[in-house]
């Protein structure tokens, strides 16, 4: 109980990372267009008199995109946020959030000013206390209030271009599920027609900074409700897994006795009710998930399609995509080949980088595996493996990243499927965040993983790897300088010698003793490099 009235009041008093700010959702910010909350601090918009930050316009992408979405001015997700505000907080500094009344993720302090690492670990390596604490902290979740954030229950238009708000509250744990629905679900054209072939969070340049971001702001809002600021979400290594060994009443629930689609009543997750996973229905009624039960997480692990997804990933099929030189390639979704990105997402072939979107692989395969809430896009985040699945895919992204140390150039900053181009807004945030902005190394965000911080052979591999790449490019070059060298250091070393032969040979006797006799014991010899 006491751990409930701590969380909130603290979700209460602190600021929280979200979807629509609940100061502005209402009819005078949506017809301004104006989302520039103030600050408690100072009690001026977005900080300003403490120079935290100011209301700007909003400086949109002008880079073209690519042609899989062949529609304008249909969806409100098109040039996020624009549809709803055009007006938000430009925080200064280290700075953050829809106030600026936060943070930067890997900043802390009264001015944001001390920098900050924290790692993420096994969920096996996590002693009793902290992995029971870890399930506390997300049932909490599911059953307090987000006191910041509310939800859109209809579309723009539905809401009569903002005089008619539609809104609702919702819990902390589904805000995140319904932002993940949000971002993937289909377009709504009218009548009963929809457009599938879009996702501003999967399929294209964007999933893994988007899911980077996404997980940063679920594990600060567990902190914050929580009140332990040392949190960080745990990763499931689930490489070479015969089976899910999280599916069990200890860790993330087990089979149900009599219903093997369900979790065992012993799990406190049999009890959770999910959220926006009737996406035909949706579509049917031209209308957004409201966030209402749809009824019990289901999952039947290993019970799913082995034509698509034989078994579990390996090793073997992790080390061959870390292998992959490109980030992204031809079209930028699904059909990539040779793309890093495409073919941990899964949609390529992990032994190949071909794409095949008749198998899954990699982070697909998991979802196909579990058999359940899981394995459909829109809804899977209300399965709480997905934040122990999506770390450790986290996990492989960093990896690649200290490995083939990629200029932020690398991402696409045109042509990507509509809203990955690197400078495009993501996908449902307020606080506004661009694609590239995740595209950078873990600890320049505040975290590490613990397998990684290991002085293991992957991580010295890792470290050495972009080197031996950059040696085999210029190979032939290097050999012909150090041809080229011995041959100039012979030649010298000859002359020298024939010098000092000579000189040796004519004035022995007049040359005085380098080093009288007591004083060497006394001589310190020095390295320098």
């Amino acid at each position: 109980m006491l751990l409930f009235a701590l969380g909130f009041l603290l979700a209460i008093l602190q600021p929280s990372t979200g979807q629509f700010p609940r100061v502005c959702a209402n009819m005078e910010s949506l017809l301004s267009k104006e989302c520039c909350p103030p600050w408690d601090g100072d009690g001026s918009p977005c900080g300003e008199l403490s120079s935290r930050g100011s209301c700007q316009n909003i400086l949109l992408s002008q880079a073209p995109l690519g042609p899989q979405f062949p529609f304008s001015g249909v969806d409100d997700r098109e040039e996020w946020p624009s549809v709803f505000y055009n007006r938000t907080c430009r925080c200064e500094g280290n700075f953050m959030g829809y106030n600026c009344g936060e943070c930067k993720f890997g900043f802390s302090g009264l001015n944001c000013t001390e920098r900050q690492v924290k790692t993420r670990r096994n969920i096996f390596q996590l002693s009793t206390s902290e992995k029971n604490k870890f399930l506390a902290y997300l049932n909490l979740a599911k059953n307090i209030p987000s006191q910041d954030y509310v939800i859109a229950t209809g579309t723009f238009t539905q809401m009569n271009n903002g005089s008619n708000p539609m809104f609702r509250d919702i819990n902390v744990y589904d805000l995140f599920v319904w932002m993940h629905y949000y971002a993937s679900r289909d377009t709504l054209l009218g009548g009963s027609s929809v457009w599938r072939d879009i996702d501003f969070a999967h399929e294209a340049p964007g999933f893994l900074p988007w899911h980077r971001a996404f997980l940063l702001m679920w594990e600060r809002q567990i902190q914050k409700i929580t009140g332990d600021e040392n949190f960080t979400i745990p990763y499931w290594d689930w490489r070479d897994a015969e089976d899910c060994v999280v599916c069990n009443d200890e860790y993330m629930g087990g089979r149900h006795p009599t219903n093997p689609n369900l979790l065992s009543p012993a799990s406190i997750f049999s009890s959770w009710q999910v959220i926006c996973t009737r996406s035909e229905e949706y579509n049917s009624q031209q209308a957004l998930c409201s966030a209402t039960s749809e009824g019990p997480i289901r999952r039947n692990p290993g019970n799913n399609d082995k034509s698509r997804t034989p078994r579990l990933p390996s090793s073997a099929e992790v080390e061959f995509c870390l292998s992959l030189t490109q980030y992204e390639s031809g079209p930028m979704d699904k059909m990539a080949n040779y793309s890093f990105r495409n073919t941990l997402e899964g949609f390529a072939d992990p032994q190949t980088a071909i794409s095949n979107p008749s198998q899954s692989g990699l982070h697909n395969a998991l979802h196909i595996y579990m058999n359940g809430s899981m394995s459909q896009v829109q809804g899977s985040a209300n399965d709480p493996i997905f934040v122990l699945h999506h770390a450790f895919v986290d996990s492989i992204f960093e990896r690649w990243l200290r490995r083939h140390r990629p200029m932020l150039e690398v991402y696409p900053a045109a042509n990507a499927p509509i809203g990955h181009n690197r400078e495009n807004y993501m996908v449902p945030f307020i606080p506004l965040y661009r694609n590239g902005e995740f595209f950078k190394p873990s600890r320049d965000l505040g975290y590490d993983y613990a397998y990684l911080q290991e002085p293991a052979l992957d991580s010295f591999q890792d470290f050495l790897t972009p080197y031996l790449q950059q040696a085999r490019q210029i190979w032939a070059w290097l050999l012909g300088a150090a041809v080229f060298g011995g041959i100039i250091t012979a030649v010298l070393t000859r002359h020298i010698s024939a010098c000092w032969k000579k000189k040796a040979g004519t004035s022995s006797e007049i040359q005085p003793l380098l080093i009288e006799s007591e004083d060497y014991n006394n001589i310190t010899y020095q390295s320098n490099f």
